[in-house]
């Protein structure tokens, strides 16, 4: 079962040891309910695929959180954006470009940095199918059955680019027996409104067909004084799925999906920090004629040059063929065609209403992978009573097509003629910002990768056993920087910088790596069950599609005879991850409780910075992260449940190398000490109405975290408060529900970054406001 948005706290709890004891004190508070519960109450089973085959949460040696559509729907996740309501290990954030800086972080690693030739450390596997970008999991999820969060390093069974952990979403698959309509309608604050819906029609008794669809807006938060807002949605998304089921040993299922998002988005934030450059930036904004933003952060106000529209479109298929074998044996294919593409154009690179540099960029991914497994099942032999296996075969092939531009406003001039003059008295003119493009370049890569892979449980008793995995990868990729064009001024703002325009390239990365899993498990009683876990988790390196990705000018040989480029191939990554887990159910099996100890020893940790004028990407010798955490779930009553969970992060460090500059021995970024979550749901019949009265409140708590890997700036410890309230049929057949999401209106800075251009400056992206509304929803 889920875990809720949790723990007591607003602004006010910033003290971790103080949250953790009221937390404590909290769980402590519900035991005499518990204990003097009905008997009859039990907690349902948990069924999870995390070891590829169908098993109970409680009997697997991996730390996984497994939520269904109702729970989902009880907490509002409908997307990749809020998931830290359901786990506290799990956190998500995406600033200017979901191609570039997307990123999903299990137990503090992540993807570190922003760059657009990265996969996530956290794979995502929607309906089967890898995605290699977090932000490919963006958009509001269509018609999905459920979720599934793996937390550690899953070198074996889900071995590519798994090393922080893995995200398993999956459809709802159509039935043969049932006619039925499920429909979603939702309205909310600045004008929100969704609406979702799927049918399922059986076609004989050995087929079915499922079509699913959604239509949402949504107004931006961030307000200009101008007039208008940034930061607006409008999701768009079908899906179509065919279940054919010709025989008693034969299934097919095909999945359909597109989806699609005009957004204004994604540059709205806000000025955090005031740097020296600000009076000026102020000047020319109003010399535009333009309202200055508040200076407060909370007012969440933003003036911006230009338009902030961002298209994105994802669409594929996915066909999952499964045949039973003789002796028990299943074998099943899964192929996937993917194309992903996001496009934004006259984005404002300066973050500011000054007119000063604006940026046109796309990306486009396509993927065909190809995986095979066989499953089997052993009886005994030797020392062992029995146990099962899984062996496969995985394929992949990416082509990504990059397009990048740089363009200079018309009051990029005035504003470095001042900067200049103001800082070395240099004569306007000294640098040359001629409104208009100065840079375009194309970053062609592609990238294939195979692996071979096998998995076993195997028992001694009934309650000892093993597993054990392997897997062996291989990857090969190709990254290219091709200038169409620079500005042929010789004094170039960039060029004076000792910027741009970089050297050229057009290089290899091939690796081949050996990963796996070993565990032991054994159950202390029926209802207790420890293990103790080594795991080896592999990230392909690659090549930096950037166009300062082989260095600056002065690696240029075309503008500095002699000068060397910079490689732009970075390392794999590399996590050995050891665990020590307990998983327990007590009280008459009204509460359960999971706890994991976990150490990760990190080398060559990938790493990407914006130094100012580039973007560079690196490898960190190594990183550490350890610490524990614990979910809890307690049946108080037939009407109460009370959900708890808690991360601590003792150490999630990089290593003391000095060639990491301020990251030398410095924590990670986005990697709180404390996170928890702390929910009560209820759920009352309405006596002999035919009604019932349900709903859930809850608060997610993250103490203090560095917010970036480029700079030093902190985000002070935060809490957010979630609730909702009900109706419902007993049929099941209707609800509707009124929610908030922050209720508190907690408005504060959630990633600082640095000023494009601006020295000194800093500006951030903030938390989401208050959101309420109300939800109706249905099945017939």
């Amino acid at each position: 079962m889920a875990m809720n948005n949790s723990t007591p706290g607003n602004r006010e709890f910033r003290n971790p040891t103080l949250a953790a004891t009221a937390l404590a004190a909290a769980i402590m508070a519900t035991i005499p309910s518990v204990a003097s519960a009905q008997k009859t109450l039990q907690l349902e089973e948990v069924v999870v695929t995390a070891q590829r085959r169908e098993e109970s949460m409680q009997e697997v040696p991996v730390a996984v959180t497994a939520v269904n559509a109702d729970e989902l729907a009880a907490t509002q996740v409908d997307s990749i954006t809020n998931i830290q309501q359901l786990s506290s290990s799990v956190r998500f954030d995406v600033v200017n470009s979901a191609a570039n800086s997307a990123n999903i972080v299990i137990r503090g690693i992540g993807t570190v940095g922003n760059s657009r030739a990265f996969e996530g450390a956290v794979g995502v596997f929607v309906d089967g199918v890898y995605r290699t970008r977090a932000g490919q999991a963006m958009q509001n999820w269509l018609d999905m059955e459920g979720l599934q969060i793996l937390r550690g390093p899953q070198g074996t069974l889900f071995g590519k680019n798994t090393s922080a952990g893995a995200l398993i979403i999956n459809s709802t698959t159509p039935v043969t027996d049932e006619f039925g309509v499920d429909y979603e309608v939702e309205v909310g604050n600045y004008d929100s409104r969704l609406v979702r819906g799927a049918v399922n029609m059986p076609l004989g008794d050995r087929a079915a067909v499922r079509v699913a669809g959604l239509w949402g807006e949504k107004d931006g938060y961030i307000e200009d004084p101008n007039g208008g807002d940034y930061n607006d949605r409008a999701p768009r998304a079908a899906k179509v799925q065919f279940l054919f089921e010709p025989t008693d040993t034969f299934s097919g299922r095909l999945i359909l999906d597109w989806s699609e998002e005009e957004n204004n988005c994604c540059y709205g934030q806000m000025d955090a920090i005031d740097g020296p450059t600000q009076p000026l930036v102020n000047a020319l904004i109003q010399a535009r004629g333009l309202q200055l933003p508040s200076d407060k952060l909370e007012d969440y106000e933003q003036v911006l040059s230009g338009p902030t529209d961002q298209a994105i479109e994802d669409k594929g298929a996915v066909l999952h063929l499964t045949w039973e074998l003789d002796d028990g044996l299943v074998l099943k294919s899964i192929t996937g065609v993917r194309d992903w593409k996001i496009s934004q154009k006259d984005m404002d690179a300066d973050f500011s209403g000054a007119n000063i540099l604006s940026i046109t960029e796309s990306l486009q991914t396509k993927m065909f992978s190809q995986e095979f497994t066989l499953n089997g099942d052993l009886p005994a032999f030797g020392p062992f009573e029995g146990g099962d296996y899984v062996v496969g075969l995985y394929y992949a092939d990416e082509d990504i097509d990059a397009h990048h531009e740089l363009w200079w406003g018309d009051q990029a001039q005035f504003y470095f003629d001042t900067l200049f003059f103001q800082l070395s008295g240099y004569p306007p003119g000294t640098v040359d910002a001629t409104t208009g493009q100065w840079s375009d370049v194309d970053m062609p890569a592609d990238s294939v990768s195979q692996a071979i892979f096998t998995h076993w449980n195997l028992d001694f008793t009934d309650r000892f056993g093993l597993t054990a995995g392997l897997r062996y990868s291989s990857d090969e990729k190709n990254g290219a920087m091709q200038r169409n064009y620079f500005t042929p001024a010789p004094n170039a703002v960039f060029r004076a910088l000792l910027a741009q325009p970089g050297p050229e390239f057009d290089d290899d990365f091939k690796d081949e790596a050996i990963t796996g899993t070993l565990s032991a498990r054994y159950h202390f009683t029926d209802q207790i069950m420890g293990y103790a876990t080594y795991s080896r988790g592999y990230k392909s390196g690659g090549v930096n599609i950037d166009n300062s990705g082989a260095g600056t000018n002065l690696n240029n040989p075309d503008e500095f005879p002699g000068a060397v480029p910079e490689s732009p191939v970075y390392d794999s990554e590399y996590v050995d991850g050891y665990e020590l887990g307990l998983k327990t159910e007590y009280w008459d099996s009204r509460a359960r409780t999971n706890l994991a100890v976990f150490y990760n020893d990190i080398t060559d940790l990938q790493l990407a910075q914006f130094q100012g004028t580039r973007f560079s990407v690196d490898n960190a010798p190594e990183a550490t992260v350890y610490g524990l955490e614990l979910e809890s779930q307690f049946l108080l009553s037939e009407v109460f449940t009370l959900m708890f969970d808690v991360t601590h992060l003792a150490e999630a460090r990089f290593g003391d190398d000095p060639e990491m500059g301020i990251l030398a021995d410095r924590e990670f970024a986005v990697a709180p000490e404390i996170a928890a979550n702390l929910a009560l749901g209820f759920d009352q019949p309405l006596g002999g109405s035919g009604l019932s009265l349900f709903g859930r409140v809850g608060v997610v708590y993250n103490s203090e975290i560095y917010s970036n890997t480029s700079n030093n700036q902190k985000v002070d410890a935060e809490s957010e408060y979630a609730a909702n309230i009900g109706v419902r049929s007993d049929a099941g057949t209707w609800s509707v529900m009124a929610w908030c999401q922050n209720c508190t209106d907690n408005r504060y800075a959630k990633v600082h970054f640095d000023s494009p251009l601006q020295s000194g400056d800093y500006n951030a992206y903030v938390s989401e406001p208050r959101t309420y509304g109300v939800t109706l929803r249905g099945h017939f």
